[in-house]
């Protein structure tokens, strides 16, 4: 299950890559936000990583206007690996070598087009499971 959610300046992109989950046949949950209306993106943040750190749901994507105040608040949180992420390389790389659990994505910056690759390439690829990868997420975790 992937858990989903975005403050005011991301909610039009997510609006796109849930039309996106489901054509993919994608099971998700949607935390929010439902409008252009402001709202403060900490508050979405913590519904999805509280979702991961929980076991409801194994990865994330978050979305603000920047992706960065959104993944920084992800970050906070013990356990959450938010890689904010603006081409499909990095979005490859994060997840072979940084077992990223959260997509972060700004919905000011990256069009739509380019998002769904984003996500894609994100949802699709696995962790390496080298034992390098894994010894520095050890260290990331401690």
């Amino acid at each position: 299950m992937l858990a989903i959610a975005c403050d005011h300046g991301g909610y039009e992109l997510k609006k796109e890559i849930l039309k996106h989950l489901d054509k993919r046949g994608i099971a998700y949950r949607d935390f929010g936000c439902d409008s252009t209306e402001a709202v403060d993106y900490p508050i979405y943040a913590r519904k999805v990583t509280d979702a991961i750190t929980g076991g409801e749901c194994e990865r994330g994507i978050l979305i603000c206007g920047t992706g960065i105040g959104i993944s920084i608040a992800a970050n906070k949180v013990k356990g959450i690996r938010a890689a904010l992420c603006t081409d499909c390389f990095t979005a490859e790389a994060t997840r072979q070598h940084n077992d990223a659990n959260i997509l972060a994505l700004g919905g000011r910056v990256v069009g739509p087009g380019l998002a769904l690759k984003i996500v894609d390439t994100f949802l699709d690829t696995p962790f390496s499971n080298a034992e390098r990868h894994k010894h520095r997420i050890e260290l990331i975790e401690q």
